[in-house]
């Protein structure tokens, strides 16, 4: 029992902190502390410059250039700037389901994913195959989930636009502008 009680003082004692220690740990949170903020601002700082940088390419450049009668230049330095057309959509939430009937009142519906999933537990592997066959006649709890992917919901306004086709562009959060992309020489 003896052996018990000195190994019990001796983690006792090992677990015994100086305060030169704690100052240590305290001084490393401090500046752990610090870091999270420089951190943040910096993210704040990038965010701003990501804005700025798609101002100048997607507005002041392409208003620049289209002023001048231009779709391309090429810099001294050798760099080519090419303004294109820019294609942006995304249906909000309060418009989804008005936008999901005029896409299939327009026959568009195949760009809407329609997924349906039940769940089943543990040993219910019989069942789930069963409910392929028997998911109409049978009163399973479905949920159903409906969606566009972002990237086909942007080719479509795409096509819509080259088409020349009429569309509601607000009703899909459509943005169709001019982009404006630097390369280097």
């Amino acid at each position: 029992m003896s052996n018990i009680n000195e190994m019990f003082e001796q983690d006792a004692g090992a677990l015994q902190v100086n305060n030169d220690d704690l100052d240590s740990v305290g001084k490393l949170a401090k500046r752990a502390k610090q870091l999270e903020k420089e951190i943040a601002d910096l993210e704040e700082v990038v965010k701003e410059r990501k804005d700025q940088q798609r101002k100048l390419l997607e507005d002041t450049i392409p208003a620049m250039l289209a002023e001048l009668g231009m779709k391309s230049f090429k810099m001294a330095d050798g760099s080519q700037i090419d303004v294109k057309p820019f294609y942006s959509a995304s249906i909000k939430e309060e418009n989804r389901a008005e936008a999901y009937e005029w896409l299939r009142g327009n026959g568009f519906d195949d760009i809407i994913k329609n997924m349906v999933s039940v769940q089943f537990g543990r040993g219910e592997d019989q069942l789930a195959e069963a409910l392929i066959d028997l998911l109409r006649e049978q009163n399973y709890p479905v949920q159903q989930a409906q969606r566009i992917e972002p990237q086909t919901l942007k080719a479509w306004v795409r096509e819509q636009v080259e088409r020349g086709s009429e569309f509601p562009t607000e009703l899909f959060g459509a943005y169709i502008g001019q982009k404006a992309t630097i390369k280097s020489a």
